[in-house]
């Protein structure tokens, strides 16, 4: 299994491979004689869905058909832990017994060896089921379409320019009087080499719209002797990004040139010796040495010259910042009424019962100007209650995607997230919405369920903590207004975190549209001050849970909990795949049976 640890597989698919490469998961087939055929036709099914699943993920934004076989696969990798635990808690229970054999245990022997037969048969007949189900996924590509390695068209993006219309911006004039301020002042002028400010927030946040005020502005204009726009997008592109600038400095036409000396040191005659402002707009690349490279014709300019940067992480403007990072806000929620009113009542005048119903659906957009403005276009032609009330009942997530651009402009926050990252991100959409989550508790919560990959040197808690900083310097969690301590996730955010996760995640009172089903994995609740017996019904038939965690009470005051002894007593036995499993704080729960 060696070869396979330097793909780049689902996150899903990681842990899988990881476990399936372990000693004692080889020592028990080697050992029990176990067919190796299995292995390794194993070993072969898995890959062969792997490498349909980039083209899958894109894919299933659009077709439903495609999100049903990715929950399938899913399903199907669930139940190969399964069986991995089922070999490594045999393994473990016979070293045990060697170790500490009794001379009763070696008269149990021959009925120990007639059980452990009747198991190595079950675990090879488990083993041939999960094949068939493997097979048969990959099987289906042609019917859905699928490709090897191909990246579906969702994830293709329109550049930007420096172009905008400030009549349609409303909100932003702080942020751009403080950004226009630090380029105007000492604090820019006073860098030896050039000033680098860095623009951070969430997607659809509207950096980049920041970024156009800026470049705009007329004192800007003046100030500068040279100005130049690059969007750098995700895709970066070293001869790409230093063609631009120079085509910009030189207002003209640059021949296409693989030879980067060459380019760098004609932008660096046309810089020497010139105050210039550079916007690279949507960064992503948090290579240090790119941006070492890119920016050393940057050096010759005038002190004075300024680039700005816009991207989604802090570990980006961590490398490239030369004075502190500017952290873009959500919208007041007067400010992003105006801008969903602008664009919803563009062709006529605001209706009083559309307006109820407007305010209600802005409070959703939770002050993320993309949301306010393109839901705001979808019902500029409606004028009709019932659309209205639909948009405000509808999760936003399951807005038409060929008329809004929110899903992929947010989706991409998770498509670049490393792989070891993808699966702690979407674990986090077993909290509801506006609920206030601690760092070490998820850190917690993710040792539990074995997300986290094991590091030398490094306490599992302290790479947890890592990667829970990864997620929040790419603004998918942000700090809680009320502490400096605990953490939420925008609403949006939560959307996306729950759209990856599909059913395998459950909030029970919370999802209500939709129920809870085999193939769900993690349940969550928030508690009240008495779970009966009939909050529950509806998951006694739900047996393959990884997670059973009860939240704290939104309510505030309520300190005691009660808990039907049903759960311990009827519920839990069932669950034979618990990671986590929380009872704390319930008053009547003293021990489980």
């Amino acid at each position: 299994m060696t070869e396979v640890a330097g793909l780049l597989l689902s996150p899903f698919l990681h842990v899988f491979f990881d476990r399936m490469a372990s000693g004692n998961f080889v020592d028990f087939f080697r050992e029990q004689k176990l067919k190796e055929g299995l292995l390794r036709k194993l070993k072969i099914a898995l890959l062969s869905v792997n490498a349909l699943l980039e083209d899958a993920e894109e894919k299933q934004l659009t077709k439903p058909a495609v999100k049903a076989w990715l929950d399938e696969l899913k399903d199907a990798v669930y139940d190969a832990e399964h069986v991995l635990d089922e070999i490594a808690t045999e393994a473990l229970q016979r070293k045990l017994d060697i170790e500490f054999q009794t001379t009763g245990r070696k008269v149990r022997n021959s009925i120990t060896s007639t059980f452990f037969s009747h198991f190595v048969k079950e675990i090879e007949s488990n083993i041939k089921e999960l094949l068939d189900k493997l097979e048969y996924l990959a099987s289906q590509k042609d019917v859905l379409g699928l490709k090897q390695g191909v990246v579906g068209e969702s994830s293709k993006r329109l550049p930007t320019t420096s172009l905008v219309d400030e009549s349609g911006i409303i909100g932003r004039d702080d942020d751009k009087e403080k950004i226009v301020s630090l380029l105007l002042s000492n604090d820019a002028t006073s860098n030896e080499n050039l000033c680098v400010i860095p623009i951070v927030g969430m997607g659809g946040i509207g950096k980049t719209t920041l970024a156009q005020l800026v470049y705009k502005d007329e004192r800007v204009n003046k100030h500068f002797d040279l100005k130049a726009w690059v969007c750098v997008s995700d895709e970066f592109d070293l001869f790409r990004v230093t063609k631009t600038i120079l085509e910009e400095a030189s207002t003209a036409t640059i021949a296409d040139s693989k030879n980067l000396n060459l380019l760098q040191l004609t932008l660096k005659e046309k810089l020497k010796g010139k105050k210039f402002l550079l916007v690279l707009d949507d960064v992503w690349n948090e290579n240090s040495a790119d941006w070492e490279l890119l920016s050393t014709p940057f050096k010759f300019g005038a002190p004075g010259s300024v680039v700005i940067v816009t991207t989604r992480t802090d570990d980006v403007a961590s490398i490239m910042r030369t004075v502190p990072t500017h952290y873009l806000k959500t919208l007041l929620e007067e400010d992003c009424w105006s801008l969903f009113a602008k664009h919803a009542f563009s062709n006529s005048d605001t209706l009083p019962e559309l307006e109820v119903i407007g305010r209600k659906i802005v409070k959703k957009c939770e002050g993320l100007p993309l949301a306010a403005k393109t839901i705001g276009g979808l019902l500029q032609s409606k004028l009709d209650v019932d659309d209205w009330e639909k948009i405000l009942k509808s999760d936003l997530w399951d807005l038409p995607i060929d008329k809004t651009n929110i899903i992929p402009a947010l989706r991409l926050s998770y498509k670049y997230l490393p792989s070891h990252l993808k699966q702690c991100f979407a674990y986090c959409s077993i909290f509801p919405k506006d609920y206030v989550f601690e760092k070490d508790d998820v850190v917690l919560l993710w040792m539990a369920e074995g997300f986290l990959e094991e590091t030398r040197n490094k306490t599992m808690e302290e790479i947890g903590h890592e990667y829970f900083l990864a997620l929040a310097s790419r603004s998918l969690f942000e700090q809680s207004s009320d502490d400096k301590s605990p953490f939420v996730m925008h609403d949006l955010v939560n959307d996306l975190a729950k759209f990856v996760s599909g059913q395998f995640t459950f909030r029970l009172g919370v999802d209500h549209s939709q129920e809870i089903v085999d193939k769900t994995r993690h349940l969550s609740y928030v508690k009240s001050r008495y779970d009966n017996f009939k909050k529950f019904e509806s998951i006694y038939e739900t047996t393959r849970l990884h997670t059973f965690l009860p939240l704290k009470s939104l309510s505030p005051g309520y300190n005691y909990f009660f808990l039907t002894k049903r759960v311990p007593l009827d519920l839990l036995p069932k669950l034979r795949w618990l990671r986590v499993l929380s009872l704390s704080h319930y008053q009547n729960m003293t021990k489980l049976l």
